[in-house]
């Protein structure tokens, strides 16, 4: 009786973990139809303290300008203007999947002239057109600039980006992405890091949700379903019944390093096999200290520059060769540099080291 009290008991006590490693395939994969599109325009932004664009500097905000005028039915034909307060600017969104008309989006203005500052300003009607040439939103709205900028004669303080802004909800849709989604027989998953073993767990969890087999692996990066097989009134509904379904993806050995900022990142399958490292600094100091000679007092003599040069070479003791044994994790290898007081980025070349000698089994990406 005891023995099966504590089977029971730690079963309980491995269930929460297991179902920790699992995620839903909303968070795995996207599904085919349902993505967003590009937008981009080009439009002028009104109303800023004297920080917009130079005209000398950036003609093109002195055309848009003239052709809004003229738009309005202000005639400025052969006029000399020189505005400081305006700026012409780059308007991105992005038109989510099943955005109709009548709807707003998000909207980023970036300046491309030489203005200071966007901020206060007024993005004057942009449309926004999409890869097909078609206007599908257009934007307008208060710009909210996340920086801030000021100069003197004698400085000049800039704090975050003050020359790019966004406005919320500064676009209306104005035309439908024409999409039969409810047409849909086949549906599509894309895998959002293809794995032939994490598509075939989609597969099989899909297909035990449903209780039939509705869901067919198609390679490593693509699992179909039938709509018609699964029983849903629609892909819509199909989706809703798809995307809580918990699958435990299988993740590829990866170490991602950044020689800038001395960042690693590591998977927790990464293994290293058996191998000897040492590592040790060598530091050259070069230091130039000329001697100048001066002539005596009414030898006519001329005055000469002798170099004097001093060249200093300091090597640590850095790591003593050590032996790692076979199967050991990346974990346990940065854990044993850390307690040595190896820096991030010498510890970066150990690793490239390690695996350019092959005995790291993991992708290494370096940004």
């Amino acid at each position: 009786m005891i023995r099966i009290l504590l089977i029971a008991l730690i079963s309980l006590m491995l269930v929460p973990e297991a179902k920790a490693n699992r995620i839903r395939i909303k968070d795995l994969v996207s599904f085919d139809g349902v993505r967003g599109n590009d937008l981009v325009g080009y439009g002028l932004v009104v109303g800023l303290n004297g920080t917009g664009d130079g005209i000398r500097n950036a003609p093109f905000t002195e055309e848009i300008m003239s052709n809004i005028l003229e738009r309005l039915g202000v005639n400025i034909t052969g006029e000399q203007f020189r505005p400081k307060n305006v700026a012409a600017v780059f308007v991105t969104a992005e038109l989510p999947p099943f955005a109709r008309a009548g709807g707003s989006i998000d909207v980023t203005v970036s300046a491309i002239g030489d203005a200071k500052s966007l901020l206060g300003g007024t993005l004057i009607m942009t449309p926004l057109n999409a890869a097909d040439g078609q206007i599908y939103a257009v934007a307008q709205g208060t710009i909210i600039a996340g920086g801030a900028a000021g100069e003197g004669d004698g400085a000049v303080v800039v704090q975050g980006v003050p020359t790019s802004g966004g406005i919320p909800s500064g676009a209306r849709v104005e035309r439908e992405v024409d999409f039969d989604f409810g047409g849909l027989k086949i549906l599509r998953m894309a895998l959002r890091e293809p794995d032939f073993t994490t598509a075939r767990r989609v597969e099989r969890a899909v297909n035990r949700a449903f209780g039939r087999r509705v869901a067919e692996m198609i390679d490593s990066g693509t699992v179909s379903i039938d709509v018609v097989k699964s029983g849903a009134k629609s892909p819509a509904h199909a989706i809703s019944q798809l995307e809580n379904i918990l699958v435990q993806p299988q993740r590829k050995a990866k170490v991602v390093v950044d020689q800038r900022s001395g960042t690693i990142v590591m998977g927790e399958d990464v293994r290293i096999s058996r191998v000897a490292i040492s590592q040790g600094n060598l530091t050259i100091r070069i230091q130039e200290q000329p001697l100048v000679q001066q002539p005596n007092p009414f030898s006519q003599g001329e005055t000469v520059v002798v170099p004097r040069t001093e060249v200093e070479l300091e090597e640590d003791e850095g790591i003593s060769m050590a032996e790692l044994r076979g199967g050991t994790s990346l974990s346990e290898v940065v854990a044993g540099l850390n307690a040595l007081g190896v820096a991030p980025r010498d510890m970066i070349d150990i690793l490239k080291s390690i695996k350019a000698a092959g005995a790291l089994h993991a992708e290494f990406v370096v940004r």
